[in-house]
């Protein structure tokens, strides 16, 4: 099999995923993925592709993440292992979208607006 390269994103982080069959290394921006990822949620997340395809431990993953945090990093990464996984082996599609894998969360940050405080928090108001 050849490397199968995709992207991932998810509000301001952008995945980029090497997927190659192997022994199930999973490398994030050069360090073993359970390094990166101190949290068990986060570590969960990554992996839920494997294991909504029962693929665990088949594909070696290279991973460069950057932009958002941990979380966000989590997800575009997530979304990044699935859409590799169909290109690997197009069976996998019904199952990945079935577990919500494969769509992308549009939600953003909304911005702040002048006059108040945050995008919706406004300042204290004092009628007197």
């Amino acid at each position: 099999m050849h490397n199968v390269i995709t992207v991932g994103r998810r509000k301001t982080a952008t995945a980029r995923i090497v997927l190659k069959s192997g022994s199930g290394n999973i490398t994030v921006n050069k360090k073993p993925f359970e390094d990166y990822f101190r949290l068990d949620v986060q570590r969960k997340n990554v992996l839920a592709p494997f294991e909504a395809t029962s693929t665990a431990g088949r594909y070696d993953v290279r991973i460069n993440v950057s932009g958002g945090g941990p979380s966000g990093q989590a997800e575009a990464i997530t979304l990044g292992i699935a859409r590799a996984l169909v290109e690997v082996n197009d069976e996998h599609r019904a199952t990945l979208r079935a577990s919500g894998l494969l769509t992308r969360d549009p939600r953003m940050v909304e911005r702040k607006k002048y006059g108040q405080r945050k995008a919706r928090k406004r300042f204290q108001f004092s009628k007197r």
